[in-house]
């Protein structure tokens, strides 16, 4: 989230992919300039932004938004606005979907725990022996994976619905 040029490594090697800026880490963000009095009325506030049914009544809602803070916390609608377009993503998509989405945890998950291997090892002795280690890291951190995406067999559905072509047989996919 937010690392320069990963979108654009995402779409050279995928190009259709739509990059979705991570809901949680923009209202955390936001919540830095605000004091502790006025944190749960802004976060609120923020709520009513990304949960709105549309995207249009999201643009609705961070102009409301605006207009009550933009007095005392100006930076926090300026960075909404600056990140719209990869904070608005999921407004292209049904509720199903969105909810696997809004948040980039797994994501974050994954690359810390191979972050955490790599950062030991000065070399490899080949690119495979790389993809070895890649490919071991990878399989013991979903062992620690005991909480499911909430709703996953239904985004799922969703995800096979919105990309047909591009998803695999889902019932070959384990849910």
């Amino acid at each position: 989230d937010g690392l320069n040029g990963c979108s654009e490594a995402i779409n050279s090697v995928f190009p259709k992919t739509e990059v979705q800026s991570c809901i949680v880490h923009a209202v955390r963000n936001s919540l830095k300039f605000v004091g502790w009095k006025e944190r749960k009325e802004v976060a609120a506030d923020l709520k009513l932004i990304y949960n709105s049914s549309t995207k249009e009544l999201a643009e609705s809602q961070l102009a409301r938004f605006k207009e009550k803070w933009d007095d005392i916390h100006p930076i926090i609608s300026q960075q909404w606005e600056r990140n719209w377009e990869k904070l608005s993503v999921l407004f292209k998509y049904p509720e199903e979907i969105r909810k696997a989405i809004y948040n980039t945890n797994a994501v974050e998950s994954l690359n810390h725990s191979l972050r955490k291997l790599l950062k030991t090892k000065k070399a490899f002795p080949s690119e495979e022996a790389l993809y070895k280690v890649l490919y071991l890291a990878i399989g013991r951190a979903s062992k620690r994976w005991t909480m499911p995406i909430k709703n996953w067999g239904v985004a799922l559905a969703r995800f096979k619905i919105e990309f047909g072509e591009r998803l695999p047989d889902i019932n070959k996919i384990y849910i």
